[in-house]
């Protein structure tokens, strides 16, 4: 989450903890906390695979703990079903999906944005997936999320983007499967349009159709008919949904639609290959939205997916074959322009390396929900250099100095070991691994004894108990530490504490990636 990804219901209480954290996050690191759940942690250096093989069987289970209606076998003790009605006022099953974060409110932007990145992840590296053992489980999670999006897609020109109300929902303190008040419906239409929404559900549906292809081609086949819709909904009404819908600018608001509409037509085309998606990329949408003259592109998240873009079209000129049509070569070599500017601006000894890291490595966006921007640039930066070992590059000259893929695989190497404890803090950021992690982690669901009775007022006690949290939130990737390396684990910390799904599913691409050295498909359909 970002500033404006949901309102801070502790505003004061963090200002305070911005004034004081260097001291409270020396004092509030608990050595002895709450340990349910926790994985052993291989101590040998040189048993990497198998420590990010852990990680991994982790982070996957996140996703478990944050599904919403009828649960099947559920293996989240403290999880039942829950918001089953979701959508019935419309006559609709709106009643699976995800919460995004520790509340209870399904958000359609970063919802759709963990399907994409999801199937991504699966697409590239399934068989490091399959070889230890959650690729169904990986494959189920991104099935919970894609079912929601085919339903809240009734027809062409209508996407509900949001159920709940956030601002009823951040009064009430309590367990998803208590909870009793009203879940509005949130839709945009040819009236209301949400370009970025719509675009973005279309990405998440194209990839998902690709995952699905071998195993279950009707299912994918569905997808894909609804991605193609929801991509000419969202091109031809053009409209940001925090223009349509100002309310949701509070939470997830959006910087623009441009590069959703460039993600989402990228990834039709390798769902089909119709060169029509091609031609949409790098013709006049391409000059209109890629910023292609700029040589700094904002950070890679659940609002901006340039750089996705960017990497992802990359592949098409390490290993596609369309690179035979000499203006399609160059349409796709200013994407790869782009990214290579992007992949050396992270390499430290790079001439360009960006100067927004920690001391302690961690590069470093916000503050807000800070490991966002450094996991999702280790997950491009991996990929990209398994697209250059898979087409024999060796390579990458950042300014006349030269980086090899091993050189960029080392970088994405830092950031997740700084998210698994090798930081300052000495604390992992993966809830479960390790010794040392967030026992506070600002998660409802988390937070309440599984058999307390509670409302949407009195469970407040629980966000204010001094006392660890009651159920483990394994697999919770917290929201990550300040510039100065500092983190406080405090239940009310939303800044630092909240773990969101969108964060998970790049995470486990990321795990994915490294738990074996590797290369990728030649094509991903």
């Amino acid at each position: 989450m970002g500033l404006s990804r949901r309102g801070c219901c502790c505003c004061l209480f963090v200002i305070i903890l911005v004034v004081v954290v260097t001291f409270a996050a020396l004092i509030t690191i608990r050595k002895n906390g709450h340990r349910s759940g926790a994985a052993s942690v291989p101590e040998s250096p040189s048993d990497v695979v198998r420590k990010y093989a852990v990680a991994l069987g982790l982070a996957v289970r996140f996703f478990d703990a944050q599904k919403s209606g009828k649960l099947e076998n559920n293996e989240i003790p403290w999880r039942g079903d829950s918001a089953l009605h979701d959508g019935k006022e419309e006559g609709m099953d709106l009643s699976k999906g995800m919460y995004d974060a520790g509340d209870h409110v399904k958000f359609g932007l970063p919802m759709a944005f963990t399907g994409t990145i999801l199937s991504w992840a699966i697409l590239e590296y399934g068989d490091q997936m399959e070889n230890i053992d959650e690729i169904t489980h990986i494959q189920n999670s991104l099935k919970w999320i894609t079912d929601y999006l085919i339903n809240a897609h009734p027809s062409e020109n209508v996407l509900y983007i949001q159920v709940g109300d956030p601002e009823i929902d951040h009064k009430c303190w309590e367990r998803p499967e208590t909870m009793a008040e009203k879940r509005p419906l949130t839709q945009i239409n040819a009236t209301s349009p949400g370009t970025e929404v719509a675009a973005e559900t279309a990405a998440a549906l194209a990839s998902a159709s690709l995952v699905f292809k071998k195993s279950n081609s009707t299912y994918s086949n569905i997808l894909l008919k609804h991605a193609k819709q929801l991509f000419t909904f969202a091109d031809t009404y053009r409209g940001s949904y925090s223009l349509s819908i100002p309310e949701v600018q509070k939470y997830y608001n959006s910087t623009g639609y441009g590069d959703e509409l460039l993600w989402a037509a990228s990834w039709l085309y390798h769902a089909t290959h119709d060169r029509s998606y091609l031609n949409y990329v790098i013709e006049k949408n391409g000059f209109d939205f890629a910023d292609w003259l700029n040589l700094k592109t904002p950070w890679f998240s659940w609002d901006n997916k340039l750089e996705g873009t960017q990497v992802l079209l990359s592949r098409l000129k390490f290993l596609g074959s369309e690179t035979s049509n000499p203006l399609v070569l160059i349409g796709i070599g200013k994407y790869k322009y782009k990214a290579d500017t992007f992949i050396c601006s992270l390499l430290l000894d790079s001439p360009t390396a960006t100067s927004s890291r920690t001391d302690g490595g961690l590069i470093w966006v916000s503050e807000w929900n800070s490991l966002q921007h450094p996991i999702g640039s280790a997950f491009l930066a991996v990929l990209y250099s398994d697209y250059m070992r898979t087409s024999l590059t060796a390579s990458l000259d950042c300014d006349g100095q030269p980086f090899t893929p091993s050189d960029i695989r080392s970088f994405a190497i830092s950031q997740l070991e700084y998210v698994l404890g090798d930081n300052p803090m000495k604390m992992s950021y993966l809830v479960g691994y390790g010794n040392n992690y967030p026992n506070y982690v600002h998660h409802r669901g988390a937070s309440i004894p599984a058999d307390a009775t509670t409302g949407c007022k009195t469970g407040f006690k629980w966000l204010d108990s001094t006392k660890p949290n009651p159920n483990a939130a394994v697999g919770a990737l917290v929201g990550g530490p300040f510039r100065n390396d500092s983190y406080i684990d405090s239940r009310n910390n939303s800044m630092q504490g909240e773990p969101t799904t969108y964060n998970s599913a790049v995470l486990v691409g990321l795990l994915s990636s490294l738990v074996a050295s590797s290369t990728v498909p030649k094509s991903l359909s």
